[in-house]
């Protein structure tokens, strides 16, 4: 009996460790991510970058995305699962407001300043890779950790196809790599939003049965 009881209070210290490290590290990507917004949308519209705006944007969305994160950390299964909804939903939206503006920058668009969006876009790469750098560990720790670093992931895809569209404006001086860089990260957000929504709902609705069960 003494040694299950021990087992026991090992197993919660060594839970109540995981969520501490998972809290600290959550609140440093929330911040980089709410730095590197400012940074990023700012460029983006000096740069007039579709690509680097819409960029931008999603780093707004990751720091609310993290600071859902935060909140589902001690709120038991089903507030993380409904944690990952929301994140989902999120993902979702930015995917559809990416599309408006493109199709707002095919008819009134101008070629973005190339230097200043691979300046900006690099060092949005470095953020986004600290953070995933961070996150790494956490991965499979529950669905609220695994949709938090489907997100940050999104973003290093996004960076990496900013810097691309930056080379290509520069070397032909068209606006059309913007604008096709910014259509593949919505497409990156909506098929985001799809597979967090697909494993979040499930855990969501197994997190509730139970409650549903007792009082019946």
């Amino acid at each position: 009996m003494a040694d299950a009881c021990c087992s026991a209070k090992r197993d919660t210290i060594a839970e109540l460790g995981r969520k501490a490290e998972q809290r600290r590290v959550l609140i440093i990507v929330m911040l980089i991510n709410l730095a590197m917004f400012v940074v990023e949308f700012g460029g983006g519209v000096v740069a007039r970058s579709s690509a680097l705006m819409a960029d931008s944007v999603d780093m707004f969305g990751d720091a609310v995305v993290y600071a859902l994160s935060l909140y589902a950390l001690h709120q038991g299964a089903r507030w993380g699962a409904g944690a990952a909804l929301a994140k989902g939903g999120i993902i979702l939206a930015f995917g559809v407001a990416v599309i408006f503006e493109i199709a707002d920058k095919i008819a009134n668009g101008v070629p973005p300043a190339s230097g200043l969006m691979l300046g900006v876009g690099s060092a949005a790469l470095v953020a986004n890779l600290i953070c995933l750098a961070l996150l790494w560990r956490f991965r499979r720790e529950n669905v609220n950790m695994s949709s938090t670093f489907e997100c940050s992931r999104n973003d290093v895809a996004s960076n990496v196809g900013v810097l691309a569209a930056a080379g290509l404006v520069g070397l032909t001086g068209s606006v059309w790599p913007d604008i096709i860089v910014g259509g593949l990260i919505a497409a990156i957000f909506l098929r985001s939003a799809w597979r967090v929504l697909r494993e979040a709902w499930p855990a969501w609705r197994a997190a509730k049965a139970p409650a549903r069960e007792l009082l019946q």
